[in-house]
C-alpha cells in the first residue's frame, strides 16, 4: 500500500506530457479535416512519397511507374520509412499519420530538454516549451502534411543545439549532416555552421584540421552514397525535384517586386504564435553576442543564408514549407530569451504576466486557425487532384497515356502511363516546362491521349480542347482557372 501510494504521489514524467500534447495536436489537425471532408492529406506531393514507397515495399523497385526507375523522391529516407507502413499494413494514413506525431514527438522532446540544458533555472514539471513546440501550428500542419518536413527539421535542430551547446563529438555532427541530405538536399548547408564553430571555438590550426576532418568524412560518407544513388537511378547528381522546381518558378518568381517577395516571406514566420517570441530571440541572440557562444551565432547565420537561399529560388508556397524545418531553431531562441526573462527576479511581474499571456493566446488562436487551414487544403487535395483520379480510373483507358500537372494522386490511384508536366518524376520536360509551343509538340511526341492540368497553368495547350470532367463541384472555393480539368488531347 505505501509503495502504491509514493507512486502515485510521483509526478509524470514530463517527456510523457509532451507525447500527449503532440498527441492532442496531431488529432485535432485529423479530427477537423475528417469534419470538412475526410481524413487526407493537404498536399499532392504526399501521393508521390506513398507512390515510390508502395511501389519499394511490394514490388522491390524505386519507381514511380513499375519498370521505370527514378530519382523522384526528394526525400529517399523519408519514402523508406514510409514504405514500412505497406509492409505492416497500416499504410497509407495509420502509419503516415503516425511518423508525422513521433517526428513531432522527438522534436518537442529535444526542444525541452535542451532548454533544461541551455538554462539552469528552467526545470519546470510541465514542460512548457515542448508543448509550445507541439501546439506550434506550423509543426502540426507538418506532422499531418504525410511529408518529410518534420524529420528534416529535427536533424537540423539537433545539430544547432548541439553547437549552442559546445558539442565536440564533429564525426557525429557530420554524419547528422549527411543523413539530413538523405532528407532534403538542403541538408547540405548544415556543413557551414559546423565549420564555422570549429574554426572560432578550436584553439589552434591543428586540431581545427582534425575537427573539420571528423566533419567531413562523416558527412562525405553518407553525401557520397546520396550522389551515387541518384546518378544510378536519373544520372543526375541531385533528385528530379532539385531541377524541376527551380525551372518552374524562378523566371516568375524572380520577377516580382522586391518588396513584394520579401513580404511572402515573412508572412508565414510572423503568421504565428512567433510574433510574441521575437522580443525573446533578440534577448538570446544579443547574450550570445556578448558570451561569444559561437555556437549559437553560427545558427544565426544559417538561418539567415537558409531563408535567403530559398528566397532567391522559390516562392514561399503552402505555408512556406520549404522553410519550416528552420522554424523550430527560432522558436527555441526566442522561448529561452523569454524564459531567461521569466527567471530573472529582477524583471516587471507585470510584464512577466503579459507576456505568458499573450504568447499562450496565440500559441491556442493559431493552432485552431492552422487546423482550420489545413482542412481547406486537405478538402483542396481531396476534391481536386483525388477527385480526378478517381474519375480518371473509371473513366479513362488504362492504356492511355495521360499528360499530369500535378501527378501525386493521380500515380498512386491510377495505372496509367504518364508524362509529367512538372518534371518531378520525368526530367524530359525541365528545358522547356513554361515554354507551351514546345510542350504541345512534346505531347505529341510522346503520344499523349489526355490532358490533365489546372488551367491557369497552360492556357494555350487547353484552348480548343473537349473537356472531359471539371473537378471540384459546387461547394469548392476554387477559382475556375483553379479547377483540375481532364482534356481530351488528340483531336
Amino acid at each position: 500500500m505505501a509503495r502504491a501510494s509514493i507512486a502515485l504521489k510521483r509526478p509524470l514524467d514530463w517527456r510523457v506530457i509532451v507525447a500527449f500534447a503532440s498527441l492532442i495536436a496531431v488529432g485535432l489537425y485529423l479530427l477537423i479535416g475528417a469534419m470538412m471532408i475526410r481524413v487526407g492529406f493537404p498536399l499532392d506531393d504526399t501521393w508521390i512519397h506513398l507512390t515510390y514507397a508502395r511501389n519499394f515495399a511490394e514490388h522491390g523497385e524505386w519507381a514511380f511507374r513499375l519498370g521505370e526507375q527514378s530519382a523522384g523522391s526528394t526525400s529517399p529516407l523519408w519514402t523508406l520509412l514510409l514504405s514500412i507502413g505497406y509492409l505492416i499494413r497500416l499504410a497509407p494514413y495509420g502509419w503516415t499519420f503516425f511518423l508525422g506525431w513521433l517526428m513531432l514527438t522527438l522534436l518537442a522532446i529535444f526542444a525541452e530538454a535542451s532548454a533544461r540544458k541551455l538554462l539552469a533555472g528552467y526545470q519546470p514539471r510541465i514542460p512548457w516549451i515542448g508543448i509550445f513546440f507541439a501546439f506550434a501550428w506550423h509543426l502540426a500542419w507538418a506532422a499531418t502534411s504525410g511529408m518529410e518536413t518534420l524529420l528534416h527539421a529535427l536533424l537540423i535542430f539537433l545539430v544547432l543545439t548541439s553547437l549552442i551547446g559546445d558539442s565536440r563529438r564533429y564525426s557525429m555532427l557530420g554524419l547528422l549532416a549527411g543523413l539530413s541530405v538523405w532528407v532534403r538536399p538542403d541538408g547540405a548547408t548544415l556543413l557551414g555552421p559546423i565549420l564555422f564553430t570549429i574554426v572560432l571555438t578550436e584553439n589552434n590550426w591543428n586540431s581545427r584540421g582534425r575537427s573539420a576532418l571528423s566533419v567531413l568524412i562523416g558527412f562525405g560518407a553518407l553525401f557520397l552514397l546520396y550522389l551515387l544513388f541518384n546518378l544510378a537511378l536519373s544520372g543526375n547528381p541531385m533528385p528530379n525535384t532539385f531541377y524541376a522546381k527551380q525551372a518552374e518558378y524562378q523566371t516568375v518568381w524572380l520577377g516580382q517586386p522586391l518588396k513584394d517577395r520579401l513580404m511572402e516571406y515573412l508572412a508565414p514566420i510572423f503568421a504565428s504564435p512567433f510574433i510574441a517570441l521575437f522580443p525573446g530571440v533578440l534577448v538570446w541572440v544579443g547574450g550570445a553576442i556578448r558570451n561569444r557562444n559561437w555556437g549559437a551565432l553560427a545558427g544565426v547565420v544559417w538561418f539567415v543564408g537558409y531563408i535567403l537561399i530559398y528566397f532567391l529560388r522559390l516562392p514561399p508556397y503552402q505555408h512556406g514549407r520549404y522553410i519550416i524545418p528552420a522554424f523550430p531553431i527560432l522558436y527555441l531562441w526566442g522561448l529561452l530569451g523569454m524564459a531567461g526573462f521569466m527567471l530573472n527576479a529582477k524583471s516587471n511581474p507585470r510584464l512577466k504576466f503579459l507576456w505568458k499571456t499573450l504568447v499562450a493566446v496565440l500559441l491556442v488562436f493559431f493552432l485552431i486557425l492552422g487546423g482550420l487551414q489545413n482542412a481547406k487544403d486537405v478538402f483542396w487535395v481531396e476534391s481536386e487532384m483525388v477527385a480526378t483520379a478517381e474519375w480518371v480510373k473509371q473513366n479513362i483507358p488504362p492504356d492511355a497515356i495521360l499528360a499530369v500537372h500535378d501527378i501525386g494522386a493521380m500515380g498512386y490511384f491510377v495505372s496509367n502511363p504518364l508524362v509529367d508536366l512538372a518534371g518531378l518524376v520525368d526530367p524530359g520536360v525541365i528545358p522547356f516546362i513554361r515554354d507551351e509551343p514546345s510542350l504541345a509538340i512534346y505531347l505529341n511526341d510522346r503520344a499523349v491521349g489526355y490532358l490533365i492540368v489546372p488551367p491557369g497553368f497552360y492556357k494555350e495547350l487547353i484552348e480548343n480542347r473537349e473537356i472531359l470532367f471539371v473537378a471540384g463541384g459546387a461547394s469548392s472555393s476554387a477559382k475556375p482557372d483553379e479547377h483540375m480539368l481532364v482534356l481530351k488531347w488528340k483531336r
